[in-house]
């Protein structure tokens, strides 16, 4: 495949990694007298895949074992796949009324999700499915607690402990080398020059997979290794930067995590695979001594564009309620950061920004971290270690965090004890970052 092909397919619409096909192959038609009534249905729904709640309910109230409520799941499944975005949304409201007059005899729903799981590439379609219930929760009537019920399902299913990690190299299969490209969310692959540098030798990539799903990557992870804690991603991307070497370097640095699924929002296992990837990178480089990440914040320009002029002035001037005159909101402050970052900034307008974003880093709301990285890596126990002004002077990185990003820290001995301050409303942070928060 070429690199123009590869990187076509990437940015194109990516209807059938969003929905998989689910076989429907032939079977004898169930006997009438039997089911009768699924056997009409049944031909029915292969006239017009949109059946209505009453004509739903056989899949949540028939036995597993029911051949004729699988074949109608089949067909249903089927049909959902082939269906446009309004046919899908209708189908999901039908579930969702079936579901309520289960609840309101006291029954579960579990057993329609576990007759989907059991048709070929079901998993797959059920996380498939559960993306479009997240798009469509708030507009569909009852898909909230459906939604909830599968949730747990595909818990149960994602547990660690079924999932394997593998690592992925310039000699893995092209189709899982694509999908890095496709799946990547943080720093954008922009060449196959790119790919081979991020997969190379004196790189790591793993990633985690489902036995059921062998081919999708679930959640993956690119590490570069350094003689100390980054702190400029264009040096870690740089192509054309020598290779590091592996016998001195002490740091393992994590740049880029990307989850691939959106049917499994909610589900983590980047807690689980950060231990065990900082596990398999002990047992190849044993001389290596720290674990950190070069992370984004991806909400900060947003959160202080909302900030008074008064809000900002109380962090970048210590706490002073004073406001001068003609003191920049927090808008004009994110353009004037932005554009300083690429600039030759004086040191009191680089300290007033890394002030601003080691107050957002520590933000909290509702007892979790406003960002959304601070949130994911600050709940693994990791430590918000250090600031970084001008790290990322990319377009997305000007664009998100004007440019700055966050080094955590992961000490495998203190992960523990940071969730516990985290619970407590005390996010982990070092003397440098309280000090300028």
């Amino acid at each position: 495949m070429s690199v123009p092909e590869t990187l076509a397919r990437a940015r194109a619409p990516r209807a059938l990694e969003a929905a998989k096909p689910v076989a429907a192959p032939a079977e004898a038609e169930p006997n009438v007298e039997a089911g009768g009534l699924m056997a009409r249905i049944s031909r029915l729904w292969e006239r017009d895949p949109v059946p209505d709640a009453a004509a739903v309910e056989p899949l949540l109230n028939a036995r597993l074992t029911d051949v004729a409520a699988n074949k109608l799941a089949r067909l249903w499944c089927a049909g959902y796949t082939a269906a446009d975005g309004k046919r899908r949304r209708a189908m999901l409201g039908a579930l969702a009324q079936a579901a309520e007059a289960c609840r309101e005899r006291s029954e579960p729903c579990t057993r329609m999700f576990k007759r989907f799981n059991a048709l070929p590439d079901g998993l797959r379609f059920l996380v498939d499915l559960r993306a479009d219930m997240l798009r469509w929760r708030k507009q569909v009537a009852g898909l909230q607690p459906l939604d909830k019920e599968l949730e747990e399902l595909l818990s149960a299913w994602f547990d660690v402990g079924l999932l394997e990690l593998r690592r992925l190299t310039w000699d893995s299969p092209a189709s899982l080398l694509e999908k890095l490209i496709i799946y990547e969310a943080v720093h954008e692959i922009r060449s196959w020059d790119d790919l081979r540098h991020r997969v190379a030798g004196d790189r790591r990539c793993y990633a985690y997979f489902h036995p059921q799903m062998p081919d999708v990557p679930l959640i993956f992870v690119e590490v570069a290794f350094s003689a100390q804690m980054a702190d400029d991603v264009q040096a870690l991307l740089d192509t054309q930067a020598p290779a590091p070497d592996l016998d001195k370097a002490r740091w393992a640095i994590f740049y880029s995590i990307s989850n691939t699924q959106a049917g499994l929002r909610g589900i983590s296992f980047g807690n689980f695979l950060l231990k065990r990837v900082i596990e398999r990178l002990l047992e190849e480089q044993p001389r290596l001594k720290s674990f950190a990440t070069l992370s984004p914040m991806p909400g900060l320009r947003d959160w202080l564009s909302k900030l008074s002029a008064q809000e900002v002035e109380q962090i970048v001037r210590e706490g002073k309620n004073r406001v001068r005159a003609g003191a920049p909101d927090g808008a004009r402050w994110a353009e004037r950061l932005a554009r300083s970052a690429t600039g030759k900034p004086s040191e009191a307008l680089r300290r007033a920004g890394l002030r601003l974003a080691a107050h957002y880093v520590q933000a909290m709301k509702n007892g979790q971290p406003v960002d959304p990285v601070a949130r994911f890596h600050l709940g693994n126990g990791a430590r918000a270690e250090r600031l970084n002004w001008a790290a990322d002077v990319s377009a997305k990185g000007l664009q998100q965090s004007c440019g700055m990003m966050v080094n955590y820290l992961y000490e495998l001995d203190k992960l523990d004890d940071n969730l516990s301050r985290l619970g407590q409303g005390k996010p982990s942070a070092s003397r440098a970052i309280a000090r300028l928060a």
